[in-house]
C-alpha cells in the first residue's frame, strides 16, 4: 500500500482489523439485492455492506447502481460478519466493510465476456480484450509467480554467483541456419536487419571481451508461426560463462531452480538423472522423454528372430532393423477399438509405419495375427518380456531402428491422452520430473536433402571431446556436447560448450554445413584474438512458467501474446502501412489482385 491513497488491499483484511476505519479500491465483482457488492483487486476479494439508512441514501443509490467492473472507491468500517455468514473460502470470509462513502471512478460498459476463470470464452475473445483477461486471478497468479521467479534467477546469478546483466542488440544481421528470421529493413537500399533468434553470438562475443559470466532476460523472435508451445517472439533465461564444462552448466543450472522454485510447488531434487539421447530414443522415441509414467519401448529383435514371420524377418534382415513394443496398461478396459485404430492410423500417416496390436485375454492368453507363429512356450516369454497383465495391449513395430523408436514414442503419448480422457491417470501435472538429454549427434541429415549436413543444435557447438578426431574423416558419427534440460517431456532449456578455436568453427561451416562463413566473419576473426573456452545455456521463460502453473499453452502466462498465426488481435498488427511509409526504405508491396481489392474496399 506504499505510495497509493489506499490503506488496504482487498486481500489482506481479518479479524484483527474490526474496528478500522479502511479505505479500498477495486473493481466490482458482483453485488446483490443493493443489500452488498464484493469488490476485487490485485490481491483478493473483500464484502462490503452497502448502508440502507437514510443518512447514506446517496452511497447506497451509488454502489446498487454500480455496473459489474465498474472501479469504486469505498471508505468504512471492518466489521465481523454475523454469526453463520462467514465464508471459509474467503481469506476475507470473517469480516465485512460497512460503506461509509463511495465512488465510482469509472463506471464499466457491457462487458464482452464475464471475468471469471469458470466461465469459458474463445481464445480469439480473450486476445482481443487482452485487457480484460488479465484481470481474472488466473493469469493474475500466473503473471506473480512468472515476476517472482525471475526476480529470485535474477538473485541467485547477480547477487551469489557474480553474473553480469548485459542488454545485447535486437537489431543485427542474418544469421545463416536455424529458423527463420523476421527482417527488418533499413534506409540503405537493399539492406535489412535481422531480428535475433537468440543472442547467441553476443554472448560468445562477451567472453571473448573477458566478462566471464553473462546473463539476460532476453527478447528473441523467429518468424515461424505460433504452436500451443511457441511464439514468433518469446523470452528465454540467457546464460554464458568461460572456462566452464558440461557438468558445471548443469549444476548451475539445478542451483538456479531449485533457489527460485516457487513454494507452493514442492521442492525440487537436485541432481537431475541424465540420459544420452541414443538412450532417450531407443527408450521412450524421443529427444524430449516423459518420465512421469512407464510404458517404455521393449527391444524384441532377439527374441523373435528365431521366429517364421516374415515381416519380421524382413526387418532384421536391414542394417539398423529391429522389433519394438510397448505395453498400454489396461488398454482393453479403457480403449475402444476406434481408438486402437486411430493409434494405428497415426502411426502410418506420421510414419509410414505399421503396427501390430497383441491383447492379453482374461485367461492369459494372447490374442493376435502373430500368435499362431508362436508356441504356448514362445507366447509366455514374450509376455514375461513385455511384462503383460490381463487386459493389457501391446502395439508392435517391426523397420528401421529410428522410424520404429519414433513412431511408438509418438503412440507412448497418445495412448497416454487416450488412457486418461477414459479415467486412467498417468502424469500427474502436480509432479515436476527434471531430466538431462546428453551426447546429441553434432550433425543431422537435412530432410530435404539427406546426403547435406545441417547441426543438431546451432553450428556453434563443439564436438564431444572424444570424437574430435572424427569430426575430419566422419562428421556424421560426432557427438556433440550439447545437453537439453527437459520437463515433464517439453524441453524447457538447450545449451552446449561451445566451439572456441577459429580454425574448427571454419571448418564446421565451411567443410561440414556448406555454409558462406563471410557472414560470421565478426566472430570467426574474434576467436582468433584470444578467445576463452566457453559454453552455456537458455532456458525457455514462457515454457517453463507454463509447465509449473499447468498451463495448456504459454500463451496464458504472457501478458499479450500472439495468437496462433502469430496476429495481435487486440492491436491488429500487424498491420498495413502506406507507400510513403515504405519510400525511405526502398520498398514497394507488390499486391496479389484479390487483397488489393478487399484492401481498396
Amino acid at each position: 500500500n506504499s505510495f497509493v491513497t489506499r490503506t488496504n488491499t482487498c486481500g489482506e483484511l481479518r479479524s484483527a482489523h474490526v474496528g478500522q476505519e479502511v479505505t479500498l479500491y477495486g473493481w466490482v465483482q458482483y453485488q446483490r439485492q443493493g443489500l452488498f457488492l464484493v469488490l476485487r483487486d490485485f490481491q483478493g476479494l473483500t464484502q462490503i455492506v452497502i448502508p440502507q439508512d437514510e443518512a447514506h441514501s446517496h452511497v447506497k443509490k451509488l454502489l446498487s447502481n454500480a455496473p459489474v467492473e465498474s472501479v469504486v472507491r469505498v471508505t468504512g468500517i471492518v466489521s465481523p460478519r454475523p454469526p453463520g455468514q462467514e465464508n471459509p473460502k474467503m481469506p476475507t470470509g470473517d469480516i465485512e466493510v460497512k460503506a461509509e462513502t463511495a465512488e465510482i471512478l469509472n463506471s464499466c460498459k457491457k462487458l464482452p465476456f464475464e471475468i471469471k476463470d469458470f466461465i469459458k470464452k474463445s481464445e480469439a475473445l480473450r486476445m482481443q480484450y487482452r485487457y480484460l483477461d488479465l484481470r481474472s486471478f488466473r493469469l493474475q497468479y500466473n503473471l506473480r509467480l512468472r515476476s517472482r521467479m525471475v526476480m529470485r534467477m535474477r538473485e541467485y546469478l547477480c547477487n551469489l554467483h557474480g553474473f553480469v546483466d548485459v542488454e545485447t542488440p535486437t537489431l543485427f544481421k542474418r544469421t545463416p541456419g536455424g529458423a527463420k528470421e523476421f527482417l527488418v529493413p533499413s534506409r540503405e537500399a537493399g539492406k535489412f536487419y535481422s531480428l535475433p533468434q537468440s543472442p547467441q553470438q553476443f554472448k560468445q562475443l562477451l567472453m571473448v571481451g573477458g566478462l566471464d559470466r553473462y546473463f539476460q532476460v532476453a527478447r528473441c523472435y523467429r518468424d515461424e508461426g505460433s504452436r500451443p508451445d511457441r511464439q514468433p517472439e518469446f523470452t528465454q533465461i540467457d546464460i554464458e560463462m568461460s572456462f566452464v564444462d558440461q557438468a558445471g552448466i548443469q549444476r548451475l543450472i539445478e542451483g538456479l531452480l531449485q533457489y527460485s522454485w516457487p513454494e507452493e510447488r514442492g521442492c525440487i531434487t537436485i541432481p537431475f538423472p541424465s540420459m544420452t539421447y541414443e538412450e532417450a530414443l531407443a527408450d521412450y522415441g524421443t529427444d524430449k522423454p516423459d518420465t512421469r509414467f512407464g510404458m517404455k519401448i521393449v527391444d524384441i529383435s532377439d527374441f523373435l528372430r528365431g521366429s517364421d514371420i516374415q515381416f519380421v524377418q524382413n526387418a532384421l534382415s536391414y542394417p539398423h532393423g529391429t522389433v519394438k513394443a510397448i505395453c498400454i496398461p489396461q488398454g482393453v478396459r479403457y480403449l475402444k477399438n476406434k481408438d486402437l485404430e486411430s493409434l494405428k492410423e497415426s502411426a502410418k500417416s506420421q510414419f509410414n509405419q505399421e503396427i501390430m496390436e497383441i491383447i492379453c485375454r482374461p485367461d492369459r492368453r494372447l490374442k493376435s495375427l502373430l500368435t499362431k507363429f508362436l508356441g504356448e512356450e514362445q507366447q509366455s516369454e514374450l509376455m514375461q518380456a513385455l511384462n503383460m497383465q490381463v487386459d493389457d495391449v501391446v502395439l508392435l513395430a517391426a523397420g528401421e531402428h529410428k522410424q520404429v523408436c519414433s513412431a511408438l514414442g509418438s503412440l507412448r503419448l497418445e495412448s497416454a491422452d487416450l488412457l486418461e480422457a477414459a479415467g486412467l491417470v498417468l502424469r500427474d501435472p502436480t509432479t515436476f520430473h527434471f531430466l538431462w538429454v546428453v551426447d546429441f549427434p553434432l550433425f543431422l541429415p537435412k530432410e530435404e536433402n539427406p546426403t547435406e549436413l545441417e547441426s543438431a543444435h546451432h553450428p556453434f557447438t563443439a564436438p564431444h571431446p572424444s570424437d574430435t578426431s572424427l569430426l575430419y574423416s566422419d562428421p556424421t558419427k560426432v557427438r556433440s556436447q550439447h545437453y537439453d534440460l527437459v520437463l515433464n517431456g517439453s524441453e524447457v532449456g538447450g545449451g552446449s560448450i561451445r566451439i572456441h578455436s577459429a580454425e574448427q568453427q571454419h571448418f564446421v561451416l565451411e567443410k561440414v554445413l556448406k555454409e558462406d562463413s563471410e557472414v560470421l566473419s565478426h566472430l570467426l576473426e574474434a576467436l582468433e584474438f584470444g578467445a576463452p573456452p566457453h559454453g552455456g545455456i537458455a532456458l525457455g521463460l514462457d515454457r517453463l512458467i507454463s509447465l509449473i502453473v499447468d498451463a495448456p499453452s504459454i500463451r496464458d502466462v504472457i501478458a499479450f501474446p500472439k495468437s496462433f498465426r502469430g496476429r495481435d488481435l487486440m492491436g491488429n498488427a500487424p498491420d498495413y502501412v502506406t507507400p510513403e511509409e515504405l519510400e525511405p526504405y526502398h520498398i514497394q508491396v507488390s499486391w496479389p489482385l484479390a487483397e488489393k481489392e478487399a484492401k481498396q474496399n
